[in-house]
């Protein structure tokens, strides 16, 4: 179900009627693509650190200086979720489609329909989100440590727990102790913090994991940033900052995080420091500009893609990491991958483009190779047996590796430039993913279906030129089974099964299909430029 789309912009209803470059024409809503991926920058020595007490601790001492309904936005309640589906369309992470835009109406409904759940009826500052699935040992505590951090800000807050699906009484204790309490029937990280985020009224936006590995009293190195106009998103980060023994296993700390981290930064140009951590804090016009839709643990990763995306100034507060209370959630592998096949999805460039160009290469290079080794046989100029006995089974298999190998190469190239149009069609594209010129130019609608059609009846036509020569060229077999020819003819090896045949055939059916992929492919892309102006209007 779409959201509510701007009106179309002259730029792109002249788009439309041109037929622009799918990989050049501006993504719906009029914005203007972004040019630069810049990652969170390093935080200012003017930036406060996290306290290293812990939540638990904390709250204890300060929470009796906090009232019922002091700055934790009036009394304690419990909303219920209608069932987003039934509420409005349900656009998945990178394995679904966006509505609409692909951007949240700033002026209507939320996403997923969570608009329905926030109350705007009393002024807040700052919203600190929490997810919660079977924390009753530790969400109350954790609920009484934000309240005590926004009461450290001065500034009118609330803390909101989404219930997740808990079967304890996690709800009921965070309804105590002072939260606003959702309930996100779907089960998801991401699907609860989006909930949550969307039920928020605050102007600035903290979220963390109810589980007491992070320290809510000192939410104000985080938020700080934000006030002074400083930052629009700030990430706390854990191994720049400190973890207290027995917080992170060992193979997350050393392989998974940093590892996965690094995948992130070079596949999108970011200087993220820890970009799975689960607290952070930005504004809420930033969040509208993110435009997340992530539904599982994922969603850590896309807030840093993301902000990249939506050009956020971004900054890093070094925090302590707490041992977390209760059995942890996380399935180290399911949830690594899950990552993985996200910043992959995002990355048509290295997951596609680049990969199919080295195959395509390979493949054609070993073709001519094969051709140019045949037609200089030396059966051809003395009549002598030559090579052919020797090396026709790689003459065979060579070549039909090679084809293989082109086609497989062209069709990833063609899925890269259909992945980049998909993802400026709904706000996904990064600049760094874009495929190279090379790739983006002959695709072009206005002169893809031209060259494909020309490079498919070439390829097809020597194909049939070099079939009548066989043909016309043999009489029978000789005593050791090959092909006698009759009427050599200049580069042609006297034996045919000495393979100045096959790799020259192999040659222009490779032509022939990649011709037909790109005339074919370019159908897709004229189909998703139209897509892009409709929604456009």
């Amino acid at each position: 179900m779409d959201a509510a789309r701007p009106p179309a912009t002259p730029s792109q209803d002249a788009a439309a009627a041109s037929g622009l470059d799918w990989a050049d024409a501006p993504p719906p809503g009029g914005a203007a693509e972004s040019t630069a991926a810049g990652g969170p920058a390093p935080a200012s020595s003017a930036a406060a650190s996290s306290t290293a007490v812990g939540p638990v601790a904390a709250s204890q001492a300060v929470a009796s200086q906090v009232g019922p309904g002091l700055a934790a936005g009036g009394h304690a309640t419990i909303t219920a979720v209608a069932d987003r589906r039934a509420a409005a369309g349900h656009p998945g992470s990178p394995g679904g489609h966006a509505s609409g835009n692909g951007h949240p109406s700033r002026a209507g409904s939320s996403r997923h329909g969570r608009g329905a759940a926030r109350d705007t009826s009393t002024r807040v500052e700052v919203s600190v989100v929490m997810p919660c699935l079977n924390e009753e040992e530790s969400v109350g505590d954790c609920v009484r440590a934000a309240r005590a951090g926004l009461s450290r800000l001065g500034l009118p807050g609330e803390v909101v727990v989404v219930d997740n699906g808990s079967t304890d009484s996690s709800a009921a204790r965070a309804a105590a102790a002072g939260a606003r309490v959702v309930a996100e029937r779907r089960r998801g990280y991401g699907n609860a913090y989006l909930t949550g985020f969307a039920a928020a009224r605050g102007r600035l936006i903290v979220m963390g994991d109810a589980d007491s590995s992070y320290d809510f009293t000192a939410i104000d190195a985080l938020v700080t940033p934000l006030l002074r106009g400083e930052a629009d998103y700030v990430l706390g980060s854990r191994l720049g900052g400190q973890i207290l023994p027995g917080a992170m296993p060992w193979l997350h700390r050393y392989v998974g995080n940093p590892v996965l981290t690094a995948i992130l930064n070079r596949l999108f140009g970011v200087r993220a420091s820890d970009a799975h951590s689960g607290m952070r804090a930005f504004t809420r016009d930033a969040y509208a500009r993110m435009a997340l839709r992530s539904e599982g643990m994922e969603l850590a990763s896309e807030i840093v893609v993301a902000a990249a995306r939506a050009e956020l100034r971004c900054l890093e507060i070094p925090i302590t990491y707490h041992p977390r209370v209760g059995a942890s959630k996380l399935d180290s592998v399911r949830d690594g991958w899950r990552h993985l096949r996200f910043m992959l999805l995002l990355a048509p460039r290295h997951l596609f483009v680049l990969p199919g160009l080295l195959l395509l290469g390979l493949g054609l290079l070993g073709q001519a190779s094969l051709l140019v080794a045949a037609v200089t046989d030396p059966a051809r100029v003395t009549g002598g047996p030559g090579v052919h006995g020797a090396w026709e089974p790689y003459g065979w298999y060579g070549t039909l590796l090679c084809v293989l190998a082109a086609l497989v190469g062209g069709q990833l190239v063609l899925l890269g430039a259909f992945a980049d149009a998909h993802h400026g069609r709904v706000g996904w594209r990064m600049p760094g993913q874009r495929p190279p010129r090379l790739v983006r130019w002959p695709l072009a609608p206005g002169r893809g279906g031209y060259l494909g059609s020309t490079l498919f009846a070439t390829g097809l036509l020597a194909a049939l030129v070099l079939g009548v020569l066989v043909v016309t060229a043999t009489t029978g077999h000789d005593a050791t089974g090959m092909a006698r020819v009759t009427a050599p003819w200049p580069g042609w090896s006297p034996r045919l099964g000495a393979p100045a045949a096959l790799p020259a055939a192999g040659l222009a059916l490779t032509a022939a299909a990649l011709g037909l992929q790109g005339m074919l492919g370019t159908f897709y892309l004229r189909l998703v430029a139209t897509a892009t102006g409709a929604a456009a209007r």
